[in-house]
């Protein structure tokens, strides 16, 4: 057993590694939870005493699945971290309206390297697989990077939101030295897209024929679409182009089914509906969740002519359980319950999570249905206060 937070997350991080390298899913996860499990319970007070009130320690614990989990609410109430105060460097934020608290993760830059240690591997994964096709096509040069336009604000002016962050470091990262944020805040504190600069990248990326990577939140992308109707546009981005959409509405817009926005998308943007992916994620987690990888270019994809029947897979570092809120116990596959995710690279805060989000059990995949009737509406793309996840 290891003694420290920090050779902890050096082990995760070779798990890390190599669970990408294997088609299979790496063994010792079972083994790092309990680590992980022991380390939080004696460093994280707050974690520690719920443990004991349910009169559970990790003695009595030997499979990842009984590790006790925290509500998601939790976050908004207690200090459910195992930093110093002065070692908090970073404070993520849930969404939510001003009247309601906001959950926080808090995090140091140790534990901010293993979120972006955890998140780019994956990201890359289900948005970049297929390069090689593209360099094959010569719509990439063998060492290019695609351009990449997040709709959200940047991070100078939305420090706390996880999601910002996570496109931050994914542009930092993969994206071409043109990538940019064309987001802002308006006085209100809403999110919104700088139109003018979100067009000028598009037609860049257009006339110059290179694939472009959009990111941002349905409501983003409910924003763009919504102005390319008004003003019936439809552009037709270069072949290879894919988009990344996430979140809800939670009552700030016109919901649209993510069948009809992925439509619109393709409508308005000419991106093929197979290289459009959805991605679940939460202030409260470091991992994140996705419904597809884009694997080919669309040349040779095949047509979609109805919205697949899609699920959300995490990474082999976190983990998704369907919990019945009657027994507590995992629901069986095809049914219903509360989604709860144990995720090792939330190695300084709880590692699990029972979320307020209802989804079916798809063998060890899910699909997402929405909160549940009585959770308080949040969600990425709750503008109210400009701070999303």
């Amino acid at each position: 057993m290891t003694s420290t937070f920090s050779d902890f997350a050096a082990r995760l991080r070779e798990f890390i590694r190599d669970s990408m390298q294997r088609a299979a899913t790496a063994p010792g996860f079972n083994d790092l939870a309990l680590e992980l499990f022991r380390l939080q319970f004696a460093g994280n007070a707050a974690y520690r005493a719920l443990c004991e009130f349910r009169r559970i320690n990790p003695d009595m614990i030997s499979d990842w699945q009984n590790i006790p989990a925290v509500p998601a609410s939790a976050f908004k109430e207690l200090e459910l971290t195992s930093l110093a105060p002065d070692e908090r460097t970073t404070v993520f934020f849930s969404s939510g309206t001003t009247e309601q608290k906001r959950s926080r993760h808090f995090h140091s830059v140790e534990s901010l390297a293993i979120y972006e240690a955890s998140l780019l591997p994956w990201f890359e994964r289900h948005l970049l697989r297929d390069l090689e096709v593209l360099v094959e096509e010569q719509l990439l040069g063998p060492i290019d990077k695609l351009p990449m336009l997040s709709l959200t604000p940047p991070r100078e002016l939305a420090p706390n939101s996880s999601l910002v962050h996570m496109f931050d470091a994914a542009l930092r990262e993969f994206g071409a030295r043109d990538s940019l944020f064309v987001g802002g805040i308006d006085e209100s504190g809403a999110w919104t897209i700088e139109m003018d600069r979100a067009l000028f990248a598009i037609r860049k990326s257009m006339c110059a024929n290179r694939p472009l990577v959009l990111l941002g939140t349905a409501f983003n992308f409910v924003q763009l679409v919504d102005h390319f109707a008004a003003n019936n546009m439809r552009y037709r981005l270069a072949r290879g182009s894919r988009a990344l959409e996430t979140g809800g509405y939670k009552g700030r817009s016109r919901e649209i089914p993510k069948a009809e926005l992925h439509t619109l998308i393709s409508k308005h943007l000419g991106i093929a509906r197979t290289h459009i992916v959805t991605e679940y994620g939460m202030s409260e987690l470091s991992s994140q969740a996705y419904d597809c990888v884009v694997e080919t270019s669309e040349a040779s994809a095949p047509s979609q002519g109805t919205e697949e029947h899609r699920v959300l897979r995490f990474p082999a570092w976190a983990r998704a359980q369907i919990i019945s809120p009657e027994s507590n116990l995992e629901v069986s596959d095809g049914e219903t319950g509360l989604l709860r995710i144990v995720d090792l690279a939330n190695v300084r805060s709880v590692m699990a999570i029972q979320t307020e989000d209802l989804a079916v059990r798809r063998g060890d995949v899910f699909e997402l249905l929405g909160r549940a009737t009585a959770a308080e509406a949040r969600g990425c793309s709750l503008m109210s206060l400009g701070v999303p996840r």
